[in-house]
């Protein structure tokens, strides 16, 4: 199988690109831009940490992540990074290869997604020297909320007063303009008056009226975020996310979603990052229909007639955001046949493209990604089953004007509290199924702290932010989870060990690197089954998941051959006639 590696450019090639890019957004200021990008990159552009002929692979089976806000863990006694910092080197070594901290800095709404300074780390939490420590134990990744800004920063307060450089940074509006093909994320208003020195402007604000989006059609706010993207750079972050990119750029009469400027964006950025960080990763968060989101590799321009042997010039890693929903319906049906469908429909990645799979996040459990994939009635079921199970659901306005849900809120342990007939027994087995088989897909697997300790809904949280996301985003007293990771029969410390069990069996197997090949085997819908490999020596696995509450016959045609050795039992497979309820396996054939 290929292997993925950087791919460093040279100077003549990445002014070539740059210089492409820059025509297609700015015309006939490309030069000018591009001579000030230039400058900033002789100033401001970290050290290489390889050499320029030396590719390095871009991950392995080693990769596996976790997804932490700054402060999901807290003690008394030290900052909640070094906490964070503290708490995996004690329980978790060297199990995960990268943490990603969600946005530490200054901010003003949204749990951190409306930043107010972006150079600065948030002082309730520590300091660079703790983000610094993170990024030399594991790949750091780091968000690039580039779309928006909170009207608490600097930029604002320049553009009430007129002044600069933040003046022309905002996207003002007529209230009166036509603006309904414009795709809504959220239910609020579009447009958010503001009063200023020169008399009351309406601005663009997607999110919310606390995030004003920002004006990329001017060139300053892009050079402005590519010096912030080499600040990050320089202080240890390997992996970029780009927060909600695929609203970057507004254009009025269209959807203002996908645009070819945003996508011109992406490929910008990642031409930096392979001239100058050629080891860094390129992230895209793009929750929206799976054709939509796969969109951001950049495939349909490998697939051009002209493309000849071009690279891949957007993403690296594009999240997997039909997994969580999919396994939703899946475990609370029975019923595997559907996600096995969408398994067979992705489509082989070239060299330098992977999916990062997760069951859960920071954020809700998204709703569009169903999209093409399940009746609206089955939608309409499982929504109202996160309901029963103590969850919410947030909602959006679709282009009729009617508002529908688009994202779940529940902790994944609590979505697993029974399936479509009500709570039942099997919510640890049914949930561990879950994770057992998101870590066993092509690709590389986030696991959310929450995830990692089972942890159950925030109802508290909720009631004290008003925020519904709230219900996952509890913060961990030191001592109590510690408490509870030492004490027998929790749930919480029977998931902990769980998932670093295979976590740990994970990360030691060639056939779970990421680029390995994947096939979904036919089972009935009970069950659902998978073969990673071969790789280079024949090595093949199979991962085999029953998906229901009911032991189910295990009659797989590929397993009558050979002898299989059970990866996370350590000893060989005895060949067992029936897979009991949730019960998960990876077999492993050396020929």
């Amino acid at each position: 199988m290929p292997r993925s590696h950087s791919t460093p450019i040279d100077a003549a090639q990445f002014r070539r690109r740059t210089h492409q890019h820059l025509e297609m957004l700015y015309g006939p200021r490309a030069d000018e831009v591009l001579r000030r990008l230039e400058t900033l990159l002789t100033h401001q552009a970290p050290a290489r940490s390889t050499p320029d002929t030396a590719p390095v692979p871009l991950w392995s089976q080693r990769d596996q992540w976790l997804i932490s806000y700054g402060d999901s863990l807290v003690a008394d006694d030290m900052p909640p990074l070094q906490v964070l910092e503290d708490f995996l080197n004690r329980h978790l070594g060297d199990t995960l290869s990268g943490v990603h901290i969600l946005p530490f800095f200054p901010w003003s709404s949204d749990d951190g997604f409306s930043v107010i300074h972006y150079r600065e780390v948030n002082a309730e939490l520590g300091d660079w020297d703790d983000i610094q420590r993170l990024g030399q134990r594991f790949d750091l990744g780091v968000d690039l909320v580039l779309n928006h800004v909170s009207r608490e920063s600097l930029w604002f307060t320049d553009y009430l007063t007129g002044s600069q450089p933040g003046r022309d940074y905002f996207i003002e509006m007529d209230p009166d303009t036509d603006l309904s093909a414009v795709v809504r994320p959220r239910s609020s208003p579009l447009l958010v008056k503001v009063p200023t020195r020169r008399g009351v402007r309406h601005l663009w604000a997607t999110f919310s009226e606390d995030q004003i989006d920002l004006n990329f059609a001017n060139p300053d706010v892009l050079l402005e975020f590519i010096g912030i993207l080499l600040f990050y750079l320089d202080q240890g972050a390997r992996v970029i996310r780009l927060d909600a990119i695929a609203y970057l750029w507004k254009q009025v009469g269209t959807s203002c979603i996908h645009l070819p400027q945003t996508h011109e964006v992406v490929r910008l950025l990642r031409t930096i990052i392979d001239h100058v960080a050629p080891d860094a990763l390129l992230l895209t968060e793009t929750n929206v229909p799976h054709e939509e989101n796969i969109s951001y590799f950049g495939l349909d321009r490998l697939a051009a007639p002209d493309a000849g042997d071009a690279s891949p010039d957007e993403a690296h890693l594009v999240y997997q955001f039909p997994l969580p929903p999919l396994l939703l319906h899946t475990l609370t049906c029975g019923e595997a046949g559907t996600l096995a469908a969408w398994l067979r429909s992705l489509p082989e990645l070239p060299p330098g493209c992977s999916f990062l799979n997760f069951t859960a996040s920071h954020d809700g459990i998204g709703v569009r990604p169903l999209e093409g994939w399940l009746p609206q009635h089955d939608i309409d079921a499982l929504v109202e089953l996160m309901h029963r199970f103590g969850g919410y659901a947030s909602m959006r306005t679709r282009d009729d004007g009617e508002d529908a849900p688009y994202e779940l809120n529940i902790t994944w342990f609590d979505a697993m509290k029974g399936n479509r007939r009500g709570p039942d027994a099997w919510q640890t087995p049914r949930f561990l199924c879950s994770q057992q088989l998101m870590l066993g897909l092509r690709g590389i697997p986030a696991i959310y702290l929450h995830v990692l300790t089972g942890t159950l809904n925030d109802l508290e949280g909720v009631e004290r932010s008003g925020r519904l996301r709230s219900i996952n985003r509890r913060r961990w007293q030191r001592d109590e989870l510690e408490w509870l990771l030492e004490t027998p029969a929790t749930p919480t410390r029977e998931v902990f060990k769980s998932l670093t069990r295979m976590l740990d069996a994970r990360r030691q197997e060639p056939c779970f690197h990421p680029d390995a090949p994947q096939r979904v085997l036919d089972t009935p819908p009970s069950l659902i089954a998978l073969q990673r490999g071969p790789t280079a020596d024949g090595r093949r696995l199979i991962a085999v998941h029953n998906v229901t509450d009911r032991p189910q016959p295990l009659e797989l045609p590929e397993l009558t051959h050979g002898q299989w050795h059970d990866l996370l039992a350590q000893a060989p497979w005895n060949h067992e006639a029936t897979l009991g309820p949730y019960r998960s396996l990876w077999l492993v054939n050396q020929p």
